[in-house]
């Protein structure tokens, strides 16, 4: 995708049809790659199309907590024209700077390493305390999992922001529901995780993660909040969604066809 294309979806053209487009790029990339993970980047694609072509300014940041959806925010990446198709062929080749979760160091779209889930979300709530209180302009977005929030660390960068107010960092969750060994509810209930946000004191709000416009309508006007994205777990291919097993399988070349056709012309 030009600049010039970037530009334009920013200035409010269909984010829809950008991310329809994100995802036929997503299924090739890992399917050349032979690399699973796609279920949680199929859920996760909407949100970070909409945070980087409508609502992120450029002197915010991003980090990408759910580590493991890297692969979507590389197709995000080369949607803006950051990255090039040459740059995707090599996600998870030896050597590649596109790993399987995010390297930092050659790029500003990626400021720190995350993976260890638990880990991005600490680190985004560092970096806008930085800009606190240097009186630096600019947000940080943070995107977390729903199976992560079983972490404690977690709960205790809940206790830190409450504590210093922060108003320059947005936290959205993938509200998947499904995690690494079932679903949420069944590896550790977390049902209600927006009222035990604010019991810590912290504001959230509650969308439908795949409308474009309720993402980036709640991302603009709730600084200081945590945005709970009602999601789809490999949403987009229906023998995919709500199915655990897409949290690791890769595609073989039958699947990857019948994927494509779901997602809609090239």
């Amino acid at each position: 995708m030009s600049a010039r294309d970037a530009a334009d979806s920013r200035d409010g053209n269909d984010l829809s049809e950008l991310a329809r487009r994100a995802r036929r790029r997503l299924l090739r990339m890992h399917y050349d790659s032979r690399i699973g993970h796609l279920g949680g980047n199929l859920s996760a694609i909407d949100a970070l199309i909409t945070l980087h072509h409508r609502v992120m300014d450029p002197q915010d940041r991003f980090i990408l907590s759910k580590g493991h959806a890297a692969g979507a925010l590389y197709v995000t990446l080369w949607s803006l024209g950051v990255l090039a198709d040459a740059d995707l062929a090599t996600f998870h080749a030896d050597g590649t700077l596109l790993a399987g979760h995010p390297v930092p160091g050659w790029s500003g779209h990626i400021p720190v390493a995350t993976g260890s889930l638990g880990h991005g979300f600490p680190m985004a709530l560092g970096m806008a305390l930085a800009r606190q209180l240097q009186n630096e302009p600019g947000r940080i977005f943070c995107l977390t999992s729903d199976g992560e929030w079983q972490e404690g660390s977690m709960w205790e960068g809940l206790i830190f922001w409450a504590h210093r107010k922060l108003r320059n960092i947005t936290v959205l969750v993938d509200l998947n529901g499904l995690q690494g060994f079932g679903s949420t509810r069944e590896v550790a209930s977390m049902q209600e995780l927006g009222s035990r946000i604010e019991s810590f004191g912290v504001p959230s709000i509650r969308v439908d993660g795949h409308d474009h416009e309720a993402i980036a309508a709640a991302a603009s006007a709730h600084p200081g909040a945590v945005i709970l994205l009602d999601t789809v777990k490999g949403k987009g291919v229906s023998f995919m969604e709500h199915r655990m097993e897409w949290h690791y399988l890769p595609l073989n070349a039958e699947q990857y066809a019948a994927a494509l056709l779901e997602v809609g012309r090239p």
